[in-house]
């Protein structure tokens, strides 16, 4: 949705850019709430009402909601908590986009950033079986009615690559940018704390102590909340088994 606009495109005699790349892409003004929970909740009952799949709903909300945490861990930071527009960021590695999509992606591909990446691909890896066609046919096509629905104008075997095609898009283009990040291109590896240091980083303020107190009570609450209804969610079933036998 934005980072086109955050690099910038050149068409015929026009430069479409942010003027501000880092507002525009995280911030507020701007669409930095795509970067938020709600908005996660949001698309995803959309999701729900609108295709009539709590599957989809639920599986957006989940991919969705691992963006925009993930990308607490870089300079900027998101609007987790959007409408409220602090910026919650741990400095793992540096934000970049500001400088360009070569350079954005040499520095990511060279910092703590490309390392987290490649935690979730060995991750992947060594959860290789559900990427079997078995596992496919057992549990996604079957849970899933989009998958029967596509399956009659499309055959079985085209499903699966389809299916497999998030992980390894996701793989070789981990290995893709690295191998021209540091093969042709030479860049330094920087995996310290808010690295590579090399590169001209973007950064949100530091939150104050008082903002510190507000994250922890959003976090305290939402904790509650899920701790509550997994009780009462618990106890409502248990007393329906109870009263089935």
């Amino acid at each position: 949705m934005s980072k086109w606009f955050v690099y910038g495109i050149h068409i015929g005699g026009w430069d479409l850019k942010a003027t501000d790349p880092v507002q525009f892409h995280r911030g507020w003004p701007g669409v930095g709430f795509t970067h938020s929970l709600l908005y996660g909740v949001v698309i995803a009952f959309l999701f729900w009402r609108l295709l009539g799949s709590k599957t989809w709903a639920v599986s957006f909300l989940i991919g969705q909601w691992a963006h925009a945490i993930t990308d607490t861990g870089d300079t900027v930071g998101t609007m987790l908590f959007f409408p409220w527009t602090i910026h919650i960021h741990f400095g793992a590695w540096a934000y970049a986009g500001q400088t360009g999509r070569m350079t954005d992606a040499a520095a990511y591909f060279s910092g703590p950033g490309a390392v987290w990446d490649l935690v979730w691909i060995v991750y992947g890896i060594f959860s290789w079986r559900v990427l079997t066609r078995s596992y496919f046919e057992r549990h996604v096509y079957a849970a899933d009615a989009f998958w029967s629905r596509a399956n009659r104008f499309i055959p079985l075997a085209a499903l699966l690559v389809a299916y497999r095609a998030a992980f390894f898009y996701g793989t070789t283009r981990w290995i893709a940018w690295s191998l021209w990040a540091h093969v042709v291109h030479h860049y330094p590896y920087d995996i310290s704390w808010g690295g590579p240091h090399w590169v001209p980083a973007a950064h949100s303020p530091s939150l104050t102590w008082l903002q510190l107190v507000g994250v922890g009570a959003i976090v305290g609450a939402g904790v509650a909340i899920v701790v509550v209804s997994r009780h009462e969610f618990g106890r409502r079933s248990w007393a329906a088994i109870r009263s089935r036998t």
